[in-house]
């Protein structure tokens, strides 16, 4: 892409976003990237998006994974989770079973993975129906300390923190991805490093 001052070119990211059934997961996707709200409730099998923006000043292609909260797409999940590069945990703040889920997605990931952390962010939706909440502020933040990823209360309806928590966790992936794969040639951290993860040195 011509015209960045470091002619960089641009970044490309897979997101995924996990939680349970009927917590607003396609809602946040697609007010992110369509900017509207979606007021019908249709379980999503699987769906992806693609969207260009501009993220720490550099040029990135964000392509988004929408997944199903139901258990039945089981197999699916594995496969979403060994190719995705960050991950947005979403639950209902007016659904406690959702938050207690979370736990499990979280598990599931690092299994895959076979990490002890990945770029993940922690996502309370729903945060405009304060008289429907089941989940306090305190408990997201207390769970988010205790799986050691960021928290962030969100709606999809009033568009909050919507935008916030996809660039939060594009950062994330670029810091991460930066420490498991350093630009600087260094022969010797070619043999130790078997993350997968590809150096493109330019």
């Amino acid at each position: 892409m011509a015209g960045w001052k470091d002619g960089s070119v641009q970044e490309k990211y897979r997101l995924v976003v996990v939680g349970g059934g009927g917590v607003g997961k396609s809602a946040l996707t697609i007010q992110f990237i369509q900017s509207y709200f979606v007021t019908d409730y249709d379980p999503t099998i699987e769906d992806s998006y693609t969207k260009q923006c501009v993220i720490d000043e550099r040029p990135a292609r964000l392509d988004i994974l929408d997944t199903a909260g139901q258990e039945e797409f089981g197999a699916m999940r594995e496969q979403y989770m060994r190719t995705g590069e960050g991950f947005l945990l979403v639950f209902s703040v007016t659904d406690r079973g959702s938050f207690e889920e979370i736990y499990k997605f979280q598990r599931q990931i690092l299994r895959v993975k076979d990490r002890d952390e990945f770029p993940m962010i922690l996502v309370g939706n729903k945060a405009d129906l304060e008289q429907q909440r089941q989940v306090t502020q305190e408990e997201g933040q207390q769970l988010a300390r205790q799986l050691k990823v960021t928290y962030m209360e969100a709606s999809a309806k009033i568009r909050m923190n919507v935008d916030q928590a996809f660039h939060e966790l594009v950062s994330y992936i670029a810091v991460f991805q930066e420490q498991e794969c350093p630009p600087s040639p260094e022969p010797t951290r070619k043999e130790k490093d078997k993350s997968g993860c590809h150096c493109v040195i330019v």
